[in-house]
């Protein structure tokens, strides 16, 4: 009992100090990304901004980490979301709304977004989301931090407004060197720190360097900057206090109500692209922390959680967010251990709200631009500059640079709807550039699993052409319809019989059927025959090609379509059409005498009749057993009519696996009778009414005194047929692997 509270404290106290460091990391830059939103409304909207970022960080904390079920995931306000709302923001600006109806707007926006993600994890899409392509999401990444460094620039400078970035790089004259100053400070010290120390968060010394610096300048140079009212360069007051807090929450509530209903159906697109957004920020943190702690994230169940997190916020006055990598790592590092480091580091923010609201007052604009401007550069993916230096990649990256100027010349919106179009291209041209044909053999070079006797085997190496195995995989669609077409299209007026293995097929469409289609027809014209195998295997569709074929009316409207399980069946059924007459006068034939048996053609007649002598004669009727996994091995069975099938069960299933099958004039378990087995692996199973010679171990020793000559001619005799097995699989194992 002590051993177990002393280990649930050693994890308080690790996630205690994990939140702790998470809340230093993720505040300074929740601030920074409020500030960012609101400032484009208006200078004096600043504080807002930073409230809603404080909020913000506190809410998701306290919601997100209690429902998720990602362990040490830090949730809070995130640079994607800083860059769309502060997008969306300008443009209502730019519409003259009502910086009122912009605030109000702006929360709509967050708890519509929450929804979405909630929706989207309640249908099960969070599994979808992180297969969004690399280049999209890296091409999203940039973006994002082009857009946020471009943003800021402005602000470091000391402009203040909706000033564009082109208009306050060739307007030097309206730069304030004051802030300029305290922004390169900000960025230099949170670029420079991990150089130095690790042990307190670059972005919480950059942060105090940057308020350092303010004061040094305003004592020494500015004593205007101590004035708090009407001071651009920081934030200004935030009513950091339980009172004004719930004055900015109902507040707003107060006013919302005043929003219309075509209004807020407006806001869907920007919604769901901030929701795609952030659901994405938050699975690529989660599957980067599922790989340092060799852990697995319930996606779907995080976006719900996420879902709640970011209505919470936006209910509370806060802006939404994600799991936040930096904080995330931070939490992990200082000692989180579970989900609930996250809840302390939201309990801390609202704490360090309303304890140091009149501090955060005093934060300057531009030392928070130095930080998101140094958030924004480690944003962009520079390692994607690597594409371009082998021309298999160059489209990719041809991708991240389309999304990316999509999102800097128009939207963020634009450029999600440009990168789901680019997924799909990107699919596209991934099914479009593999091949769908995995292998083609010819008759002659790959044989079922009924073991031929010599003349049989040549027989059907010299008719072999008449038959073409195809083996399939991926996808079969309109895109490889032609691929399919040109490879099949040789063998069409040669062959008797096409062989399509569809084990490894993905998924088909209609267009694939049809062509399939047109290959039955063709090939039933001149007699020849479609053979399909590997049908009953669910897609990961979870179609079943068996049922689409039957629906289609491909398999079901042609004597000429044969369908089976597996493809050794198929060419079973094939081997007995090219040696129809043979095997109709063996089905006629009497059972084999000794004299008649293959591997006794070399040998004397008074050596016969001493091994017949030897021979215990059996019969076994259809479906039963000739030996079973752990009989005794100590029999050889040599088939005078009828046919033998091996089998070998397959662990932990009611499942055997075919190995081979042997007909008239064979024998079975020669392999292990002559290595001396103790037991036999597989079972035997009498395909049919089977007549059997079986030598036991003890006559054939006694054989051995007797008549050496023939014990040796006889395992000179099995050795020559294993070795004759032995090379046609070695040769059809070569064209299977060629």
């Amino acid at each position: 009992m002590e051993l177990a509270i002393g280990f649930k404290n050693d994890k308080l106290v690790g996630d205690f100090w994990g939140g702790l460091a998470a809340m230093l990391v993720a505040l300074p830059s929740a601030i920074a990304f409020g500030v960012t939103i609101y400032a484009s409304i208006g200078p004096a909207y600043a504080g807002l901004g930073a409230l809603a970022g404080i909020l913000g960080a506190a809410a998701l904390g306290l919601v997100a980490p209690t429902l998720g079920g990602t362990d040490r995931l830090i949730t809070a306000p995130c640079a994607p979301a800083a860059a769309v709302l502060s997008a969306f923001a300008i443009e209502l600006v730019q519409q003259d709304v009502d910086p009122v109806f912009i605030v109000l707007r702006l929360t709509a926006l967050g708890l519509v977004a929450g929804l979405i993600q909630l929706f989207l994890g309640l249908m099960r899409i969070g599994s979808l989301i992180k297969y969004i392509p690399f280049p999209v999401v890296s091409g999203y990444l940039t973006g994002v931090g082009l857009i946020i460094i471009g943003s800021q620039i402005p602000k470091l400078l000391g402009i203040f407004g909706n000033q564009s970035l082109w208009r306050t790089l060739i307007s030097p004259e309206m730069w304030q060197w004051q802030s300029a100053v305290i922004g390169v400070v900000t960025a230099t010290v949170m670029l420079g720190a991990p150089l130095v120390t690790r042990a307190v968060p670059a972005a919480i010394l950059g942060l105090l360097a940057g308020v350092l610096t303010y004061f040094g300048l305003a004592h020494f140079v500015d004593q205007s900057m101590l004035i708090l009212e009407g001071n651009k360069l920081i934030i200004g007051p935030l009513g950091g206090s339980a009172a004004g807090m719930l004055e900015a929450v109902t507040g707003r509530w107060r006013d919302i109500g005043e929003l219309k209903l075509g209004q807020i159906g407006a806001l869907m697109g920007t919604a769901l692209t901030l929701a795609v957004l952030l659901s994405i920020d938050t699975l690529k943190t989660a599957v980067v922390l599922d790989a340092l702690t060799r852990s697995r994230h319930d996606s779907n169940r995080e976006l719900v959680a996420q879902g709640l997190g970011n209505v919470a916020s936006a209910c509370a006055g806060g802006m939404p967010g994600a799991g936040q990598m930096g904080a995330t790592l931070v939490n992990l590092a200082s000692g989180g251990q579970t989900r609930v480091s996250g809840v302390i580091e939201g309990v801390l923010a609202l704490i360090a709200f309303l304890v140091l609201g009149a501090f955060i007052a005093w934060i300057p604009v531009a030392a928070l631009a130095g930080i998101l401007i140094v958030v924004g550069i480690r944003m962009i993916d520079l390692k994607s500059l690597h594409l371009l230096e082998s021309s298999w990649t160059m489209l990719d990256f041809a991708v991240i640079m389309a999304v990316v100027a999509v999102a800097l010349v128009y939207s963020l919106i634009a450029a999600s709807a440009v990168g789901i179009a680019l997924a799909m291209f990107l699919f596209m041209r991934e099914q479009l550039t593999s091949t769908i044909i995995r292998n083609k053999l010819d008759g002659s070079q790959r044989f079922s699993k009924r073991v031929r006797l010599g003349p049989e085997m040549d027989l059907l190496v010299q008719r072999g052409s008449q038959t073409a195995i195809v083996e399939l995989q991926g996808s079969l669609f309109f895109g490889t319809k032609d691929q399919l077409y040109s490879a099949l299209e040789p063998e069409l007026g040669k062959r008797n019989y096409i062989v399509l293995d569809m084990r490894r097929v993905q998924s088909v469409d209609v267009t694939a059927v049809h062509l399939l289609s047109q290959i039955r027809d063709a090939l039933a014209e001149r007699g020849a025959f479609l053979v399909f195998s590997g049908l009953t295997h669910t897609l990961p569709n979870g179609r079943n090609l068996a049922e689409l074929f039957e629906r289609m009316e491909l398999t079901t409207t042609s004597d000429q379509v044969k369908v089976f399980t597996e493809v050794d069946d198929g060419l079973e059924w094939i081997e007995d059409q090219l040696l129809g007459e043979q095997l109709e006068q063996a089905a006629e034939l009497p059972p084999l005498e000794v004299y008649e048996m293959q591997i006794f053609r070399d040998c004397k007649e008074d050596a016969l009749v001493a091994l017949v002598e030897c021979l215990e004669r059996r019969s076994v009727t259809r479906n039963e057993k000739v030996f079973s996994v752990g009989d005794a091995a100590d029999r050889l069975y040599l088939i005078r009519k009828g046919a033998v099938r091996i089998t070998t069960p397959v662990p932990g299933t009611a499942i055997s696996h075919h190995r081979l099958t042997y007909g008239r004039g064979d024998f079975v378990a020669g392999l292990s009778f002559i290595r001396r087995a103790a037991s036999f692996s597989a079972d035997a199973t009498a395909m049919e009414d089977t007549e059997l010679y079986v030598l036991s171990r003890a006559s054939f020793e006694k054989l051995c005194e007797e008549h050496r000559r023939l014990a040796f001619n006889l395992m000179e005799a099995i050795a020559q047929v294993l070795a004759m097995r032995l090379s046609y699989a070695d040769k059809e194992l070569l064209a299977t692997q060629d």
